[in-house]
């Protein structure tokens, strides 16, 4: 690729991937500047973001790169943590990771690097952007990463042509272990640091822990599919479809079956559980999604035959798909589909190509 005149902004986390791609565009003639975005803090939480900046920036210290802070606490706050607590008080289940690239990431971060002068942003992501067509047909798409149990484009599925255009994805064509040997290559400081799991303000604090600080718990009773009261739950709000714990039994063996979470009603404040022959009873076959985004900027035309995922690392189910004009589309599975949950993110690919997606309506 051209790099003459490339000045790019490498949002580095403090951790592995991140660091790995700042090495690579450096080496491949980019001018690479990094960035650590300060994101929100929990109040009762413990203080985990100024060690990751410190990470951040003795990994730009040894690549010999400028480092940025840039602090997006509160746009953070309400644009990912506000929403989050207002999806689950309706009884949705959200996906903090697609609002955090859609409103920081490629949001107020994407805008702050372009204010700055940069002509690209980086990120560790493990997606690839691929570009087709020439001259004034130039567009891009956006594929999965090479790894498979890494890819991250089911994320990614706001991202527009404007983004693509202007965005690096350098550990998308690897795989996780030649990565972690890239880092030790280069002598990164963070090529043995583990990676973090869970979203990423939480820490070791599980989702409903954090919730019960805006939501307070409001235990109710917890139903088999008969509607017979066999049990107590947390708040009805808490549970997603699939969900197979966080709730109590009242009479449990050693041959007490496994059980789901299959329906749960938030104005009732019930929780219904039942094994998974019994949630199948329930799949769906048709979906509606809102709030939809399509990468190529056009909504498709007509029926779309594609693969669908609306869990992260779901495999990949073959469905067709009719958009329309109003951010709207219908999805129809070609197999019933089970714990499909309102407020998650459903999104469509034609091979390893990320056409876009939506917010799965309740």
């Amino acid at each position: 690729m051209d790099t003459v005149g490339k000045k790019v902004l490498v949002a580095l986390s403090g951790g592995v991937d991140s660091s790995v791609a700042a090495a690579l565009l450096r080496d491949a003639g980019y001018a690479v500047e990094g960035a650590f975005i300060v994101t929100w803090q929990a109040p009762w939480l413990p203080c985990t973001w100024r060690e990751e900046r410190r990470d951040a920036m003795r990994v730009a210290a040894h690549l010999h790169i400028p480092f940025h802070t840039v602090d997006l606490g509160d746009e953070y706050e309400r644009d990912v943590v506000t929403y989050l607590v207002d999806e689950y008080r309706a009884g949705r289940t959200p996906n903090p990771d697609v609002m955090c690239n859609a409103r920081i990431k490629f949001g107020a971060f994407f805008s702050w690097a372009l204010a700055h002068g940069f002509d690209r942003v980086a990120t560790g992501h493990y997606a690839r952007v691929e570009p087709v067509g020439e001259g004034s047909e130039r567009g891009y798409h956006l594929c999965a990463g090479v790894d498979a149990a890494k890819d991250q484009s089911y994320f990614l599925w706001t991202l527009t042509q404007a983004h693509l255009a202007r965005t690096l994805f350098p550990v998308g064509v690897y795989e996780k272990a030649e990565v972690r040997a890239r880092a030790r290559q280069y002598g990164l400081p963070t090529a043995e640091k583990r990676d973090s799991q869970g979203v990423c303000f939480l820490g070791k604090l599980d989702m409903r822990e954090f919730l019960e600080h805006y939501v307070p718990a409001h235990p109710g009773e917890l139903l088999d599919g008969k509607g017979k009261v066999i049990g107590t739950h947390e708040g009805a709000m808490y549970y997603t479809l699939g969900q197979r714990h966080g709730f109590t039994l009242r009479l449990k063996g050693p041959h007490t079956p496994r059980l789901y979470v299959v329906a749960k009603d938030i104005e009732r404040n019930t929780v219904t559980v039942g094994e998974r022959a019994e949630a199948s009873e329930g799949a769906r076959r048709t979906v509606h999604l809102v709030r939809c985004s399509w990468v190529s900027g056009v909504a498709p035309h007509g029926t779309l035959p594609c693969g669908v995922r609306f869990r992260y690392r779901q495999s990949l189910c073959t469905a067709s798909c009719v958009a329309t004009m109003d951010g709207r589309a219908e999805i129809t599975f070609a197999e019933p589909q089970v714990y499909v949950s309102a407020g998650q993110s459903l999104v469509l690919y034609q091979g390893d190509t990320c056409v876009g997606g939506g917010v799965l309506q309740g």
